[in-house]
């Protein structure tokens, strides 16, 4: 629509400006002449300076074939009814009393849409306040798509994320790292949840964070209505992974105090049998001809009964009352003897045992008998996992970022199958048919008192990487 404007006041140059710099969807409106006599009317001046048509004689416009619509904004009517006398057909006229009730109209709806727009503000601002500052717990709006419209900086901070590189993406590609919606009965839907019920959902998921590492969170999601209609929901995660971890901790502490008290009962009371068996036999044999099948009989009970003993001894240590006897020690030296300990078995198998041991390590608060049982268990566990020619690595280091002192027990063997890792440290779960299961759960509950921590890594066919990691000052929680 191509506009001529009669009378260049301020009104004119409002409409020149609005006209610029609004968006219409129907029509698309463009002055092209402005008529007033007096040439510094401030419209006059913005069409000029804008490139449009000026004249100081508003008979020059009706030349034009190219106007569709005038609008005399001079407010005088007997401008109007020239304009009428002589405009073309084709042409259309807005008088000044009609603009000006466009005019009111649209200062109206401005003022309309300014309270809207700071009501907006106001309420956004409010939401960001409750999202980011009072809920402490991770916030996540999605469409009925999946796809997410928000989240606040708890969010994004858990997932180590940017707000870019969330928005607009599924919720089950960023929080679990897959192509398509959560399903199952352990692993269910939240918002596919709310959808069958129309109402609130709560669900526990693991979430992977950007290093693929465990997370869990209890989920509660909520329906965002629109006239009575479902059109999305908020979703309002609270991470527990340190109360899951303590949880299992305290569980894996009963379990462990539990079958401690129950393996020095049981092995206070089988000791002394087990002690009159030996005997026993060892005496029958002294008077039994070796050649004798009698005397091949009493071997192997006392073989048996040997063995039982030394399950017996592991009970009691797993079980041990002792308290730690605590003193600074160069953990390097307790690293060598445990080398010195273990080497003639490891030759026997043709295993070479080497170390990598950083020079000036601090010295550690620690009870070196129990951290050298700790180690040789390692050691020879690494040993029996590893074949003919293989090697195992003693390694120590100090970690200056968290002042703890670390030791590392390498082999190049078969590794623990996947589905075993979580398994190693409980109480009698072994592998091996002459294993007692004991070895890992005593030295896990050696280094726990010892404030410390015990991690492995391992690839099957590969090896596997025990590592210890221990304070400087450690101080055991109980003595014992």
């Amino acid at each position: 629509m191509r506009i001529a404007v009669i009378g260049g006041g301020t009104r004119c140059q409002f409409l020149i400006e609005l006209l610029e710099y609004h968006a219409f969807e129907k029509i698309d409106p463009v002055i092209i002449a402005v008529a007033d006599i007096n040439p510094e009317a401030p419209g006059f001046i913005q069409a000029r300076k804008k490139g449009i048509h000026v004249t100081i004689d508003y008979n020059d416009i009706f030349n034009r074939d190219d106007i569709d619509l005038i609008i005399e904004l001079t407010g005088n009517s007997d401008v109007y009814d020239d304009i009428i006398s002589k405009k073309k057909d084709h042409t259309h006229t807005v008088a000044h009393k009609t603009a000006l009730l466009f005019w009111e109209i649209y200062k109206k709806s401005t003022t309309i849409q300014k309270a809207i727009k700071q009501s907006l503000q106001n309420t956004t601002a409010v939401c960001d306040m409750i999202m980011n500052e009072l809920i402490q717990e991770d916030i996540l709006i999605f469409g009925l798509d999946h796809k997410i419209i928000n989240v606040n900086n708890n969010f994004l901070e858990k997932l180590e994320m940017k707000r870019s590189e969330v928005i607009g993406r599924y919720c089950y590609e960023i929080t679990h790292h897959q192509d398509m919606p959560c399903t199952g009965e352990h692993h269910p839907c939240p918002l596919n949840q709310l959808l069958e019920t129309g109402k609130p959902s709560k669900a526990t998921h693991i979430h992977l964070d950007k290093n693929k590492n465990e997370r869990y969170f209890s989920i509660s999601c909520y329906p965002l209505r629109e006239s009575g209609q479902i059109i999305g929901a908020i979703e309002i995660s609270k991470d527990i992974t340190t109360d899951i971890n303590m949880h299992k901790s305290l569980m894996q502490q009963e379990k462990m105090v539990s079958i401690g008290r129950l393996s020095a009962g049981v092995a206070h009371e089988i000791n002394n049998p087990l002690t009159t068996i030996l005997t026993s036999s060892m005496l029958m044999q002294e008077d039994t001809p070796k050649e004798s099948p009698v005397y091949q009989e009493l071997e192997i009970i006392s073989n048996e009964a040997l063995r039982c003993r030394k399950i017996v001894k592991s009970l009691l240590d797993f079980a041990r009352q002792a308290k730690s006897s605590k003193k600074m020690c160069d953990l390097n030296d307790i690293i060598k003897e445990s080398y010195i300990l273990t080497r003639k078995q490891a030759a026997f198998s043709d295993i070479k045992i080497q170390t990598d041991l950083q020079e000036g390590l601090p010295k550690v608060n620690i009870d070196a008998d129990q951290i050298e049982q700790t180690l040789i268990n390692l050691i020879l566990n690494a040993i029996e996992a590893t074949s003919t020619g293989g090697t195992v690595t003693l390694t120590s280091r100090y970690i200056a970022e968290t002042d703890k002192v670390e030791v590392v027990v390498s082999d190049t063997g078969i590794g623990i199958p996947p589905e075993n890792i979580d398994s190693i440290f409980e109480p009698f779960f072994t592998t091996r048919d002459n294993g007692t299961g004991l070895g890992l759960s005593i030295s896990l509950g050696i280094i726990e008192q010892h404030c410390g921590k015990i991690m492995v890594q391992s690839v099957p066919g590969e090896g596997t990487q025990f590592t210890i990691q221990l304070p400087r000052n450690t101080e055991s929680n109980d003595g014992r």
